[in-house]
């Protein structure tokens, strides 16, 4: 592990437990995760709804596994130098498997990795029709999680989907129960009620992070809002993605339309822009650098 790994983990994990509601969006690919970079946040979500939307056009059914998230890790993790939050769904199996899973992301590149308590295939959180595996084995998938890891700084997030099953009291006592088996950060997915929201923060001595799914079932609240009940993180997974299409879409469907497309700024980012954001006069000073004299 490098010096500059240890304190990019070192001080996203201050600015998480700073309760200081660290706003994160989600990147699909090492392009969106430098646009993000680019926009000024501090850290990214690699998300694996954007990444099965997006690279398999499926959706969030448990479409892609290991192999695939590890992948799209190191290459976000070549494209930008904010730490990464990886979303691993279930960890892909029982808790050796989570332990697998842990040692993989890690050397790719993450800077924390969230695993979730539900059946396997998993749902997106803000689908219905959901199931969650007992607690017990939860807790199994999370203490294998923390200690698989070599840098301890490297945090461990656990998500429960138990307030859809179970009711908000069953997802509260299951997240009591992973921290004390050494998650880091606590996820109660789709929190429904204003009043939920408030007091989720108070109940527990470890951050939180709440995931705000644009269109989805959690009320949307401002991110000074949530900064002032003590969430670590303010989640936007997917906001990235939606934009993305939105913005295909209006292109695509005035080429459809008219039979051209012009550098219009409403419709497009200028050639130079998408130079500029893959980082092109950097490796054209590269090929200057190393050219045959």
């Amino acid at each position: 592990m490098t010096t500059a790994t240890a304190q990019r983990r070192a001080e996203f994990r201050r600015k998480v437990e700073a309760r200081q509601g660290l706003l994160v969006p989600g990147a699909f690919n090492a392009l969106s995760a430098r646009v993000i970079e680019d926009a000024g946040f501090e850290a990214l979500y690699l998300t694996g709804a954007g990444v099965t939307n997006m690279s398999l056009g499926l959706p969030d059914l448990a479409f892609v596994g290991l192999a695939e998230m590890a992948e799209h890790t190191a290459r976000v993790r070549d494209a930008v130098s904010l730490p990464i939050i990886v979303d691993a769904d279930t960890g892909f199996g029982n808790a050796l498997n989570v332990r697998h899973t842990v040692r993989v992301l890690e050397r790719s590149g993450a800077d924390a990795i969230q695993f979730e308590d539900q059946v396997l295939p998993k749902k997106c959180g803000h689908f219905n029709g959901k199931a969650v595996i007992g607690a017990d084995e939860m807790v199994g998938k999370i203490r294998a999680a923390a200690d698989a890891r070599e840098d301890a700084n490297l945090q461990i997030i656990a998500r429960t989907d138990a307030a859809a099953v179970e009711g908000i009291e069953a997802a509260i006592e299951r997240g009591r129960r992973f921290i004390e088996a050494g998650a880091d950060i606590l996820f109660i997915e789709a929190t429904e009620t204003l009043a939920d929201i408030e007091r989720l923060p108070a109940l527990f001595d470890r951050p939180q992070l709440i995931n705000i799914v644009i269109g989805g079932k959690t009320p949307t609240q401002s991110q000074p809002r949530l900064a002032e009940l003590g969430y670590g993180i303010v989640l936007y997974a997917n906001a990235a993605l939606q934009s993305a299409v939105l913005g295909m879409q209006k292109a695509l469907g005035t080429l459809r339309d008219t039979g051209r497309l012009d550098e219009d700024p409403a419709l497009v980012v200028p050639f130079a822009e998408r130079q500029r954001l893959v980082n092109k006069p950097f490796y054209d000073a590269l090929d200057k650098k190393y050219a045959a004299s």
